[in-house]
């Protein structure tokens, strides 16, 4: 962060504290808090994270096959969220819709 640094020295000194904060042995030990970051990573489609948070984790004791399942949890997480998309398919095939017919949620772009 040499460029915050450098421009927003109190801002990347913060960033650094609450990295601090978090990244320590609490309630979650430290192993478990760089899986959640790996697949956070992942969604977040970050590779410098995923590589970072990948490193941290093996050293705070995760094996590959630990890495492996924590990103098979986060391409699960993807995938599903993508169901939620059906719907809208629904909405669009419903069947008895007359054509023309406007639908009660209806949103203003298909209002003439």
């Amino acid at each position: 962060m040499s460029f915050l640094n450098e421009i927003l020295p109190e801002t990347a000194e913060a960033y650094g504290q609450m990295r601090n904060s978090i990244f320590k042995d609490g309630y979650l030990d430290l192993k478990t808090k760089e899986l959640i970051a790996i697949v956070s990573s992942v969604l977040m489609r970050c590779q410098f994270c995923v590589d970072t948070h990948s490193k941290r984790a093996i050293a705070a004791g995760a094996t590959k096959e630990e890495i492996a399942e924590a990103i098979s949890v986060a391409m699960f997480v993807a995938a599903g969220s993508q169901i939620g998309w059906t719907n809208v398919y629904d909405k669009i095939f419903e069947k008895g819709q007359e054509k023309g017919q406007e639908k009660e949620d209806c949103c203003c772009c298909c209002k003439d």
